[in-house]
């Protein structure tokens, strides 16, 4: 009777069992894409939410589609570098607007793109003085970029890597909502909206999926095959 060793056919079980976990894991990353896709098909269908006086909860809004009318604040701008459009490096534009009701929320305005020669010469647009009236997504965050260290975070710097909402209002003293609104309505301001696709992704995911269940596969095969030859070894 051929005998197999506990040790490595434990470490075999092991790697097996992390292997299927991680190929569930992004199965599941997939499930929950296309449950948000479906969310969002009904939001986009749906009358904008204006905003007012009360702060909406970020987990009733997020992805809403929303309105808000109001005066910007272009004093306390904010351009998120690295930000690309059609392979293009660029900034997005991130400005405060103050609401008739007296509150405010933070608006990603859109896209620019950034001077070669010089990163702080900025392309120019133009900014409503008066009230203007704006359409958009609600999301958590103005979007993340990897980001080392502070990476020019610091609350003096107009052009900053990533920016934490939470800490822009305690800097600006702003009672802001607790989303940012992605624009999507046209104004004469020379940005671009072309936002990236939220749910991009699942068929990576799903793919990602089966490379773990093969992964799985493979090594369950070539540890037992390779215990097979070890146990043959041993009755010789």
């Amino acid at each position: 009777m051929l005998k197999i060793r506990f040790w490595p056919f434990l470490a075999i079980l092991i790697a097996v069992a992390l292997a299927v976990r991680l190929g569930f894991w992004q199965r599941d990353r997939a499930h929950q894409k296309e449950a948000l896709a479906a969310q969002l098909m009904r939001y986009q269908n749906s009358t904008p939410t204006p905003l007012g006086a009360s702060r909406l909860p970020l987990e009733e809004i997020e992805y809403h589609r929303v309105r808000a009318r109001g005066r910007f604040m272009p004093e306390r701008v904010v351009y998120l570098d690295n930000r690309t459009y059609n392979a293009r490096p660029g900034f997005h534009v991130l400005m405060p607007l103050a609401l008739e009701e007296g509150t405010y929320v933070l608006v990603n305005r859109g896209w620019i793109p950034c001077n070669m020669q010089d990163r702080a010469v900025l392309a120019p647009y133009s900014t409503p003085t008066d009230k203007v009236e704006i359409e958009g997504i609600a999301r958590a965050d103005p979007g993340q970029a990897f980001e080392l260290g502070a990476g020019g975070s610091a609350a003096h710097l107009r052009i900053r890597q990533n920016l934490d909402l939470a800490a822009y209002q305690l800097e600006t003293g702003l009672p802001l909502q607790p989303f940012v609104i992605w624009q999507t309505n046209e104004i004469d301001d020379q940005l671009v909206r072309a936002w990236p696709n939220i749910l991009t992704g699942v068929e990576r995911n799903y793919g990602y999926m089966l490379q773990w269940w093969g992964i799985a596969a493979a090594i369950l095969l070539s540890g037992l095959y390779a215990a097979r030859r070890a146990a043959l070894s041993a009755v010789k």
